[in-house]
Order: C-alpha cells, then sequence, then structure tokens
C-alpha cells in the first residue's frame, strides 16, 4: 500500500521540481564556466510544464498533442545547436537535457512517480558532476578497461550458457563450477579498484572483509597472487587475507541461524570470539605500517588485476577435491564425517556445512565439531597457501593463523566431548 497518494496535483509540483532542479544546475554551470547554454533556471521548470500538459492532453483524449509536443522541444534543441556550431561551441549536453526534461515532465503524471524522480534526479547528478567523471576516465588506463570488459565476460555472458544441472554420479555442476571461477575474479576486481581508492594501507583489508562474506578462500587466492607479484603490498595482502578469514565465522553462523538456530544456541558466542579475534590479529599493528611511496606507486602500477586464469585453476581444485569429497562419503559414511570434515577445509567448506546442518538424525555436538573442524582446516589451508605464495611474510602468516587455529582447535575439542 502506498503511504503517499499522487495525486495529479502532487505530481505536477513533482515535474515543476525535476525541472526547476535541472534548471538550477544548468543556470550555475553557465554562470561558472560563461559558455553558451540553452536555457536556465526558467526554460527547465516550463519545459517540463509543458511535458506535463501535453500528458494531460493525452490523457484527455488529445492523442497527438505528446509526439507534436515533443517534436517542438526537438526543434527548438537543434536550432540552439545549430546556433553554438555557428560560434565554434560544441557540445549537445542542453539540448539532450531539454528533450530529457520534457520527457520527465510528462512521464510525472502518465507512470509511476518513481520513474520521472530517478530520470530527473540522475540527470541533475550526471550534469553537475562532469569534472569528476572526466577526471575518472583520464585516470582510468587500459588494464582497468579491460578488467571491467571480463568482468562483463566471465559474468554475463559465459554463466548464462552454462547448464546449471548435476552431472554424474558425484553431482557436478558446471554452472556452480564457474560460479567459483566468478567469485575469485571479482574478489581481484574488488581489491585492485579500493586499493586504487583508499591506498595500499585501507584498500585491500577493506576488500577482504568484504570478500570474507563471499569466500575467504578466494580472497586468500587472489590476494596471495597479487603479493606474489608485488611484494611491498604482502602486509596489507596478509591482513585482507586474515580479516577475512575472520569473517568466514560470521558468514557460517548466520547461515546456521537462518537453517537450523538450535545449533547454535549455546554456541554462539564462540564464533563471534573468533569473529573479534581474526579482526584484532587483521589489525595487529596496521597504524604502525608505512606506505613508502614507491610502495603506492607500485600498488598505483598493478596490472590486469582481473586474474582469470588462476581463478580457472582454483575452480578445477574445487572440482577435484569435490570429488574426492564425494567418494569419502560413499566409502565411510556418516562415521567418516569428522574426517570428511578435515578434508573438506581444503575446499569450499559452505557445501558440507549446508549438508550437515540440515534436521537430521545427527548427534548435535557431533555436528558442531564437524563445523568447527571444517573451518579450522580451511584456516590452516589458507595460512599455507598465503605463507607459500609470499616467503618473506611467513612467519607473520604462521603467528596470525595459528592464533585462529589453535582457539578453533579448542572449540573442537570441546565441543566434542560436551
Amino acid at each position: 500500500m502506498n503511504i503517499i497518494e499522487w495525486t495529479p496535483q502532487l505530481r505536477f509540483l513533482v515535474a515543476l521540481a525535476l525541472g526547476f532542479l535541472v534548471g538550477l544546475e544548468r543556470e550555475s554551470s553557465k554562470s561558472k564556466n560563461k559558455k553558451i547554454i540553452l536555457g536556465g533556471i526558467r526554460t527547465y521548470p516550463i519545459i517540463s510544464m509543458i511535458g506535463f500538459g501535453c500528458a494531460w492532453l493525452f490523457q484527455l483524449g488529445v492523442t497527438f498533442i505528446l509526439p507534436v509536443g515533443l517534436l517542438s522541444i526537438t526543434a527548438l534543441s537543434v536550432i540552439s545547436y545549430y546556433t553554438k556550431v555557428q560560434s565554434e561551441k560544441f557540445g549537445a549536453t542542453s539540448e539532450i537535457t531539454a528533450l530529457l526534461t520534457f520527457i520527465v515532465g510528462a512521464l510525472a503524471l502518465l507512470v509511476d512517480i518513481w520513474a520521472a524522480m530517478a530520470l530527473g534526479i540522475i540527470n541533475t547528478v550526471l550534469l553537475s558532476e562532469k569534472a569528476n567523471l572526466e577526471d575518472f576516465v583520464d585516470n582510468t588506463d587500459r588494464a582497468e578497461f579491460l578488467a571491467v570488459i571480463k568482468f562483463l565476460l566471465v559474468t554475463l555472458i559465459i554463466l548464462p550458457i552454462l547448464p546449471d544441472q548435476n552431472f554424474t554420479k558425484y553431482e557436478l555442476n558446471p554452472s556452480n563450477v564457474w560460479k567459483v571461477v566468478i567469485i575469485v575474479s571479482t574478489i581481484g576486481f574488488i581489491g585492485y579498484f579500493l586499493a586504487k581508492r583508499f591506498g595500499n594501507k585501507f584498500g585491500l583489508w577493506l576488500s577482504g572483509l568484504l570478500g570474507g562474506i563471499v569466500s575467504s578462500t578466494a580472497v586468500t587466492v587472489a590476494y596471495g597472487r597479487m603479493a606474489q607479484r608485488k611484494l611491498s603490498i604482502g602486509g596489507s595482502a596478509l591482513r585482507g587475507v586474515v580479516v577475512a578469514s575472520s569473517i568466514m565465522y560470521a558468514r557460517i553462523l548466520v547461515l546456521i541461524l537462518i537453517i537450523n538456530p538450535i545449533l547454535v544456541k549455546s554456541t554462539w558466542w564462540e564464533y563471534f570470539l573468533l569473529v573479534l579475534i581474526g579482526i584484532g590479529l587483521s589489525l595487529y599493528h596496521n597504524q604502525a605500517v608505512h606506505v613508502s611511496e614507491k610502495s603506492e606507486k607500485e600498488l598505483q602500477n598493478l596490472q590486469n588485476p582481473f586474474e582469470i586464469k588462476p581463478a580457472v585453476v582454483f575452480a578445477f581444485l574445487f572440482l577435484l577435491l569435490s570429488v574426492v569429497t564425494k567418494l569419502v562419503v560413499e566409502y565411510f559414511g556418516q562415521q567418516g564425517l569428522l574426517s570428511l570434515a578435515a578434508i573438506v577445509g581444503f575446499t569450499d567448506i559452505t557445501p558440507f556445512i549446508l549438508s550437515i546442518i540440515q534436521p537430521k538424525n545427527l548427534d548435535i555436538n557431533l555436528i558442531t565439531s564437524s563445523i568447527f573442524l571444517a573451518m579450522m582446516s580451511n584456516t590452516i589451508m589458507k595460512g599455507i597457501y598465503f605463507g607459500y605464495l609470499v616467503p618473506h611474510l611467513r612467519k607473520e602468516t604462521a603467528l596470525r593463523f595459528g592464533i585462529l587455529t589453535f582457539v578453533n582447535l579448542i572449540f573442537v575439542i570441546v565441543n566434542f566431548f560436551r
């Protein structure tokens, strides 16, 4: 139910306000840049009201008035553009804005009000942010542009054409496997652009925190390879991996609360404590890290952030280990649950955890121990992988992941013997 009843009177005020908003921006631009611009503070509200009036007559049965009105504004825009060209002034932004303002005025009456408001506000933002948009384009290099193209290729083209069904007795799903590729590639994409925006000190940590919501293992793969190429960002990459690993515990806790909350009725604080410890370890000595001019420059020169090739390798390993997991279930059954939990830690643990937290005839303590064991195994794997890729930080990696692993192990034992 709509809270506001959008009467014709209110819609007229919206059309007038949107026209005034555009006119205010155009008047400001005219005064600031001394340009020849079609209209200003009065013209655009009038154009919006013309659109609204034509739409009203259209509803009353004068159907020809709407296209005639649009053609009239088009003719006015053409004349304005021709006049500017004669004065060797180029650019059709104001003329196109006049056409859009007429359309916004008409839509304010004819369709849901959000459409007119969205068009009017976005148009004003684009007009007012011209300088910032031009600076963004100037600072965008070829690698960034190619990264966007690859992102669109992977996300919008390849994934929809893959069959979303299971094959073989191991239930291999090509669509799900390629989603893993998207996860790893996206983490590198987010990490690169946040690092460019916020710098070496905070960019990777923030994107690691966000990436941990999706897959902390994917963050480890992407960040490890970034740090392998650029040693100067190794410390920031390590903190990003640690904070991603801590967010993993929060993500698992939320999944359990949604599906089977009784499992964490008395153990929720254990997950929460692991999250706090992980975040603390990720921030340790963070303020003392100094980013030299050289390292900042190296960060800005990172190339090819969209790492599709290693992402495909990661997807292959995920596929292989998924088959191994199925084999363990087939030959050992429920008795091998703890062994299986340790094994799946070397791949994505989410499918395993989702499979055992479904309401079934399993001991709650055994399920909880298996969950913590899987998370511990996954934490160890991430520490080993990152340490292998970034040898000069192996001691720091072992210390931080060792503390997380030790606390995790305590919870495995406590829940098993509870």
